[in-house]
């Protein structure tokens, strides 16, 4: 039975990396050629994992149960899958632990796997490099989905602010307005009659507003930006065969000369 036993450093912090590690569809989304179908709520994950055996490219489509200890950070999985013809099994179990290391994150993942059928020689031979490869391919990519998560969140925080209830300038007491001075004494608005006049003269003038009596309309508040929603993560990019075989090859060739995993 291949036994991994792994660590893996992610270059963003734990606080930000562990509620990504505990959303099924966002690890998903960081394992190449994986896809995660809808919850049914039943706590077990369903999904498809498209990996390139040598040659050969098996899509095993399988359940995942998760367990997670959000104070530890860890998680316990236990997996089996069956490939698309039916002719190959696999059996998983596991554990993944995250720690922090400064401004990183380290992840120590330990799992031993089994797969019987047609895979079975090639699996038991290179399946340890293979899951290598994909491990490392897995930290880069969930680096880059807490980088996209942070521009994302950044570029919310504008819409998050609605703007300030434009008040209109408060109107002055007319108390106020009445005992201010407001220049030297006005001639009355209404002229005396003349002494050679036999009758009353009109007036000459008319009594305007006093200034500041009248209320500026109050405007409405203006309605906060739409917040817009975080995107889903999209699913990692497959593995090529070729980029598949090198890594797996840099691994072994690592682990035969003694200097560790990559």
């Amino acid at each position: 039975m291949p036994e991994l036993a792994e660590q893996t450093r992610i270059a963003a912090p734990l606080d930000t990396v562990w509620p990504l590690l505990s959303d099924p569809a966002a690890v998903a989304s960081c394992i190449p050629g994986a896809s995660l179908a809808p919850d049914q709520g039943d706590g077990r994950w369903r999904g498809a994992v498209k990996v390139r055996f040598g040659p050969t490219t098996a899509t095993f489509r399988g359940e995942a149960t998760l367990t997670f200890d959000h104070a530890a950070h860890r998680c316990s999985i236990e997996g089996r899958g069956i490939d698309q013809r039916g002719a190959s099994r696999a059996l998983s179990s596991g554990t993944v632990a995250a720690r922090a290391d400064g401004a990183d994150t380290l992840l120590d993942v330990e799992g031993r796997f089994t797969v019987t059928g047609p895979l079975e020689t090639f699996a038991n031979a290179g399946g340890v490099h293979v899951a290598r490869a994909l491990l490392g391919e897995f930290s880069a990519n969930m680096a880059r989905l807490v980088a996209e998560r942070g521009q994302a969140s950044a570029m919310q925080a504008p819409a998050m602010q609605a703007p300030a209830m434009t008040e209109a300038a408060p109107a002055p007491e007319p108390s106020a307005v009445a005992a201010a001075p407001v220049g030297p004494p006005v001639a009355p608005l209404v002229a005396a009659p003349s002494p050679a006049s036999s009758g009353t003269a009109p007036a000459t003038g008319a009594a305007a507003p006093a200034s500041g009596q009248g209320h500026a309309p109050a405007r409405a508040p203006a309605r906060a930006p739409a917040r817009a929603p975080i995107p889903p993560p999209a699913p990692a990019r497959e593995l090529s065969a070729l980029r598949l075989a090198w890594l797996a090859f840099r691994s072994w060739l690592r682990s035969l000369l003694g200097k560790g995993t990559p």
